[in-house]
């Protein structure tokens, strides 16, 4: 039998690494590291989140006060029962999604004379300044912290109606 074919060497042999004395002054460091990072990276994705679903809020306050102003217009019985009742129901819409009555407006163009005769249209706007969340009062005095959201719609008056003043 042969004996069996040794391998070359490779040099000499790496010594294991030594653990240092005492606590690594490292530990804990990637633990820090994250948190201050998802902190810095958190807290503004966390505002814009916040913003826009306070937009959005605005938004859907604007559209459906727009629809339920046109609506209130059409189906009342004369042109100033209709504006109160149109601004009534705006008002609710805008209660309706947490913001006050006083914050929107609306406004009513009729066209023809009277506003309600058979066929003729109203057209409705209706404006709401949405504020950026967590903002003083102080500060919006000096710069424009809101947002302005406007809707419109155009309700038509039932043509075979009677016309009403």
């Amino acid at each position: 039998m042969s004996a069996p074919a040794q391998r070359p060497s490779r040099g000499p042999r790496a010594e294991p690494l030594q653990e240092p004395e005492g606590p690594d002054p490292e530990a804990g460091a990637a633990l820090v590291e994250f948190l201050g990072t998802a902190v810095l990276l958190l807290v503004p994705l966390v505002y814009l989140v916040l913003t826009v679903a306070q937009v959005q809020a605005g938004a859907f306050a604007v559209e459906g006060a727009a629809r339920e102003a046109g609506r209130a217009m059409v189906t009342a019985d004369s042109s100033e029962s209709g504006a109160e009742r149109a601004r009534a129901a705006a008002g609710l819409a805008f209660e309706d999604q947490g913001f006050a009555v006083a914050d929107g407006s609306v406004s009513l163009e009729c066209s023809a004379d009277p506003c309600l005769t058979p066929g003729a249209t109203v057209g409705v706007r209706t404006r709401l300044a949405v504020p950026l969340p967590f903002v003083p009062e102080a500060l919006r005095g000096w710069l424009p912290l809101e947002i302005p959201v406007t809707a419109t719609h155009v309700a038509t008056v039932d043509e075979y109606g009677t016309a009403r003043s």
